[in-house]
């Protein structure tokens, strides 16, 4: 499903718009700075390493060119703490990380186990919508041995996935797949061929541009990815220094531009690195700007 189809069947699916939608067509307005299409920075919670209540680090990302948070589930600030912090400072929770998918996989091979997992993964697009956000990010499982085997995780989480997805639909909120170092779908094609049996609009992949680079160059897999791509998380990789400081790494920042262009993508971009303090979250908010701007 090409990416206007997609987006037109989730608002049709919600009764009202998410706060992040909202607020994103609001910024959308007046951010002639950033790359057109428009892409939207955030940071995740557990990155801001400051003292003071929820709105006083709503108020200190917004300050620091942030547009919104994503938060995480079970865990993070109460409901009404960061609701009166996005009605205070205009900075939406985009969306939520489901904290227990890789304890409690998808895949795994006690049906027990997978059971626990889809009831995790079902309340935190519960709070999700309840924060205001449209999407949970999911790690469907981890190839872990002769038990749990790249197609045992293939199965078993869609089969999972697919029980959850009425749920979805009446919340609005979409379970986005995040590529990682889990011995699953190390190929672009995999992952798009993985997405496409799933087949359902509130299905798609959490891109996260630095964890492929060890496998293929990350333009590579948006180009193959393309249209199924919902989100992006943001950080580098290099062979000689891991995963480092965005822009230290082998990434062809210049090449994930035009390749994002050439997609049509607009949407989040939500940095996933070691946070801190105001001047590292600073930094990390300069260094997005660097290698997202046109």
């Amino acid at each position: 499903m090409h990416r206007r189809a997609f987006l037109a069947t989730a608002a049709a699916a919600s009764a009202t718009l998410s706060t992040s939608a909202r607020v994103l067509a609001d910024i959308s307005k007046s951010s002639a700075d950033l790359a057109t299409p428009p892409i939207y920075k955030a940071v995740k919670w557990g990155m801001i390493n400051t003292d003071g209540s929820v709105l006083d680090k709503f108020e200190l990302c917004k300050r620091l060119g942030y547009h919104g948070m994503e938060l995480v589930s079970p865990g993070g600030p109460t409901t009404a703490e960061a609701r009166a912090a996005t009605e205070a400072t205009g900075m939406p929770v985009h969306g939520l990380v489901d904290m227990e998918h890789w304890g409690t996989r998808l895949s795994s091979p006690d049906a027990a186990v997978r059971d626990r997992g889809r009831a995790i993964l079902e309340q935190a697009l519960r709070d999700a919508k309840a924060y205001g956000g449209d999407s949970v990010l999911l790690v469907p499982g981890k190839v872990s041995g002769p038990e749990e085997t790249h197609d045992h995780v293939w199965q078993r989480s869609i089969t999972e996935i697919r029980k959850t997805l009425p749920l979805a639909s009446r919340l609005g909120v979409r379970m986005l797949i995040e590529n990682v170092w889990n011995g699953f779908c190390e190929t672009p094609e995999q992952l798009r061929d993985y997405l496409d049996e799933i087949d359902s609009p509130w299905v798609g992949s959490y891109f996260d541009i630095g964890n492929v680079r060890k496998f293929g160059p990350s333009e590579d897999w948006i180009r193959t990815l393309a249209h199924r791509i919902v989100k992006l998380d943001v950080k580098d990789w290099g062979a000689s220094n891991g995963f480092c400081k965005i822009g230290d790494g082998d990434v062809n920042w210049p090449a994930v531009r035009e390749a994002l262009r050439e997609i049509g993508y607009s949407g989040w971009a939500t940095a996933e690195v070691a946070g801190g303090g105001e001047e590292r979250l600073a930094d990390i908010s300069e260094r997005m700007d660097r290698v997202l701007r046109s």
